[in-house]
């Protein structure tokens, strides 16, 4: 298996080796996996709008105080703008990018995005304070989210949790001193067929242990994802 494995709970048959279910005795890459061989990067302006919404909106660089929205991510707005009814339709698509630049959806945040969609601001503060996927204040470069419902908790997220917190000296929901981590719990990441599920930032880690965190730590600090 190649150096990027993490996650791994045995080389034989059967075994996965910690990313998006591969199992077996398969030669693949993890770029071949998930596939990010053929799809390559998006990009920012959103390629084909139909495609807009369903982007990933946890990046580890991100502006708190970026203009919403410029540039690309002016176009992409307008793009998500197409792909429903009415403005209010695109609120969570929106406050999805607004995250993406920003990191997290602030009050501020909150009120330009209800500005931008002709909604009331308390309208836009009651979806967002609603949803745990919106950041409502600051995190590290990369959110790491334990997966700690049933599946997990009975194969030990409980202690990768611990683990993920003790090798970055935090409390839950804390950033790192060196503003790289914030470790939080998640109530399920719809993967309890690999447990202990990680979601670090819009990345899965499957079949986490305790031992495998300094690896991945390593890996997020080396490769940026």
């Amino acid at each position: 298996m190649s150096d990027s494995t993490v996650g791994t709970t045995g080389s034989g048959p059967g075994s996965n080796p910690g990313w998006a279910g591969n199992t077996g005795e398969f030669d693949l890459t993890e770029e071949q996996v998930r596939g990010d061989d053929f799809v390559g990067t998006r990009p920012v302006e959103g390629g084909h709008p139909a495609g807009t919404p369903s982007y990933a909106y946890m990046k580890a660089e991100r502006d708190p105080e970026a203009v919403l929205f410029e540039g690309p991510y002016a176009e992409r707005f307008e793009k998500l703008l197409t792909r429903y009814p009415e403005k209010r339709a695109a609120l969570l698509p929106t406050l999805a990018l607004a995250q993406e630049v920003r990191g997290h959806v602030s009050p501020e945040t909150m009120a330009r995005v209800a500005e931008l969609l002709d909604l009331p601001d308390a309208y836009v503060r009651g979806v967002t304070s609603f949803y745990t996927m919106y950041n409502k204040r600051e995190v590290g470069r990369f959110l790491i989210q334990v997966c700690t419902n049933i599946s997990c908790n009975l194969c030990g997220a409980d202690d990768v949790l611990e683990a993920f917190l003790t090798a970055t000296d935090t409390e839950t929901g804390e950033i790192s001193e060196d503003g790289d981590f914030t470790v939080i719990e998640a109530e399920c990441l719809a993967a309890c067929g690999f447990p202990t599920c990680v979601q670090i930032n819009s990345r899965y880690y499957e079949n986490v242990t305790p031992a495998d965190v300094p690896k991945i730590l390593d890996r997020l600090k080396e490769r940026g994802e």
